[in-house]
């Protein structure tokens, strides 16, 4: 009981100083809870809690600096464990096809974009299929591990669109999402007859770390032919 009492004078002591909790636990082994029923009596000035506020976005600032350096550092190593994979898979047509492939029409991340699935975006079908081959191939992905979205305009046939992209593809209609473009009063729009169906977008879900290891791909695809 005499040892409680003087952690107890000794919490309030170091709190009437502006001290934050966290920073007293450091100091005294008791519950949070215990700590929190001591103090709860206890008024800091209003120059203290500007200091703990600060410290507590200091701290904040700290902890995204630690994970921001984690992710490049995993991002860098998952980039160089693919360039070297580069080197052994150009030979391969359909490889170094959705490579490049990826590299003019997929999602990549970007300094102020980091966390970006793989996505391939495109009106041809032809480049969907090429692509759908290369992502199981190489990615080890599934239909079940792909969401389909096609943007079209209000003033389209939404359901002979639905129909083409299902048929060439070989996708479930039901698994194709709908976003409609508003109106477009531009009289040169060519995207207004039966030619037109869209433009599709495949995004790959969980696959942050494989856009990743694709962007070590394109890079050591450029090294290879840059020599």
């Amino acid at each position: 009981m005499i040892q409680k009492t003087k952690e107890k004078e000794e919490a309030l002591t170091l709190r009437r100083n502006g001290m934050s909790y966290s920073e007293i636990l450091k100091r005294i082994s008791v519950a949070r809870s215990t700590l929190s029923l001591w103090l709860r009596d206890v008024g800091l000035s209003q120059r203290q809690k500007q200091c703990l506020t600060e410290k507590k976005l200091k701290g904040m600032a700290r902890g995204w600096a630690n994970i921001r350096n984690r992710r490049i550092r995993k991002s860098e190593y998952i980039k160089e464990v693919a360039r070297a994979e580069a080197e052994q898979l150009i030979i391969d047509p359909l490889w170094l096809t959705g490579v490049v492939l990826y590299w003019a029409e997929g999602g990549k991340e970007r300094k102020w974009r980091t966390g970006e699935k793989v996505s391939f975006s495109n009106m041809e079908w032809r480049m969907h299929a090429i692509f759908l081959s290369w992502i199981f191939q190489y990615a080890g992905k599934g239909m079940n591990d792909l969401v389909f979205e096609i943007y079209i305009h209000e003033s389209a046939d939404i359901r002979l669109a639905r129909k083409y992209w299902s048929r060439l593809l070989k996708i479930k209609p039901i698994e194709l999402r709908i976003y409609l473009k508003r109106k477009n009063n531009n009289p040169h729009r060519h995207n207004i007859n039966n030619e037109y169906h869209g433009l599709l977008r495949i995004c790959v879900r969980r696959s942050v770390d494989l856009n990743r290891k694709i962007a070590g791909w394109i890079e050591g695809v450029v090294q290879y032919f840059s020599k």
